[in-house]
């Protein structure tokens, strides 16, 4: 799939321009925030949780201690699984500004007349991908659970769930601005689709890569429906 490479190598290309460094600035600081916010949440509930079911100080010496450990841990698995989920949807929300940005510069004939979505389309768009990532991670769980006796399992098993949702979210940033009607099909394949999610959802479980993979998918799935649209 060389179109799939070109268009990430083209989105690459294109964080040394200052608009859209402003909008993965933007879109990293909402995230660290709501990330931080989803953190010390997590670690409080799970704490509460462990001690309505009796686990402190009177059930045992040091019960407290594994209290702590115990919703710590949790809380990093937690964290580890919600990064993908917080940050797709918060470019979600940037998407217009994203997509609009590389369409200006690379695609003036489609930016002219690409309709902008308003802010309450960004928002439901926005949280929709999100419930809809957390649904579907969460309903894979027991398989990955049952797949740890392979070792590598759980990983290919949440890298393919994620491929297809981060590949349908990163089409629909680019498509619902362009597309004249509900059953108006983009004009990229199945497999280029998964194997751009796939590429991006690698990044995205890549330490401080992942910051910076949400913002790379869009402008690449941008590039990669308007060089398709071409053809």
């Amino acid at each position: 799939m060389p179109g799939v490479a070109a268009s990430l190598l083209l989105a690459l290309g294109q964080f040394a321009d200052p608009r859209v460094l402003r909008i993965l600035l933007k879109s990293l600081a909402v995230t660290v925030v709501l990330f931080v916010l989803v953190a010390v949440g997590g670690w409080y509930l799970l704490d509460w949780g462990f001690t309505a079911l009796g686990l402190d100080g009177r059930l045992f010496a040091g019960a407290d201690e594994v209290r702590g450990l115990a919703s710590l841990f949790l809380t990093l698995l937690g964290l580890w699984l919600a990064w993908r989920i917080v940050a797709m949807a918060v470019i979600q929300f940037f998407a217009d500004d994203v997509v609009q940005a590389v369409e200006q510069r690379y695609y003036p004939q489609a930016a002219a007349r690409a309709r902008d979505l308003p802010v309450r389309a960004q928002l439901s768009t926005s949280f929709r991908a999100g419930f809809r990532a957390l649904f579907v991670n969460l309903a894979a769980a027991p398989f990955a659970l049952a797949l740890l006796v392979t070792g590598i399992g759980p990983a290919l098993l949440y890298l393919a769930v994620n491929a297809v949702l981060v590949g349908w979210e990163l089409q629909d940033m680019v498509w619902l601005r362009h597309r004249r009607d509900a059953a108006d099909p983009a004009p990229v394949s199945r497999g280029e689709r998964l194997l751009l999610g796939g590429a991006i959802a690698m990044l995205l479980a890549v330490p401080f890569v992942n910051l910076l993979a949400p913002m790379l998918g869009a402008a690449a799935s941008t590039h990669l429906i308007h060089r398709k649209g071409r053809t």
